[in-house]
């Protein structure tokens, strides 16, 4: 039985081994349902970062849309979706969904998490932030959305990359009330 339906987007931000390991880690949960929508760009960034493919991730997911299609059924606000996370998320989109600039199916799908009232979870990764930039989190966060930075912890004490990006999974875990031990929590 589905609990939870959620909807992933990868846009052309760098961060691409993050979306991967959500997915892996979000597939252990078999009551969760997973569709997925892919930028022209992630694409280019999935074999750059991490020398893998859109074709390597459909097996995540139930569903597969293309960024330029606004036919689409995540396109429409009464599509039902419980909650949906943009990562990595470039600049450009997160720009997009701050100022309803609905032309792609990534922004328009965020735009009707917000008017739906529903979890939008935003993973920016990028630095510095011009304030440009901070303005159009700011009001994301007003909307809101919640800004999520890929700007993992070491608290924890890392010792490699991967568990860098479990301290970020886990924490999106957090987020979305998925219950999980994929890093050593602050105690």
């Amino acid at each position: 039985m589905i609990k939870m339906k959620l909807l992933i987007a990868l846009s052309g931000a760098s961060g691409a081994g993050y979306a991967i390991e959500f997915l892996k880690e979000i597939s252990k949960h078999k009551e969760i349902e997973v569709e997925l929508i892919f930028s022209e760009y992630s694409e280019k960034i999935l074999e750059l970062e991490e020398n893998s493919s859109l074709n390597e991730l459909k097996k995540y997911a139930k569903k597969v849309y293309d960024n330029s299609d606004l036919a689409a059924a995540p396109a429409s606000s009464s599509y039902l979706i419980d909650a949906m996370i943009v990562l990595p998320c470039s600049i450009k989109t997160a720009s997009e969904i701050a100022t309803a600039n609905c032309g792609t199916l990534i922004s328009r799908a965020a735009d009707n998490m917000l008017k739906m009232k529903k979890k939008l979870i935003v993973c920016v990764r990028e630095t510095p932030l011009s304030t440009p930039v901070l303005h159009n989190l700011y009001n994301l966060s007003l909307y809101g959305a919640i800004v999520f930075p890929l700007s993992p912890g070491f608290y924890h004490k890392p010792k490699d990359l991967m568990e860098l990006k479990s301290f970020i999974i886990g924490k999106l875990f957090d987020v979305l009330g998925i219950e999980n031990n994929l890093f050593k929590r602050w105690n």
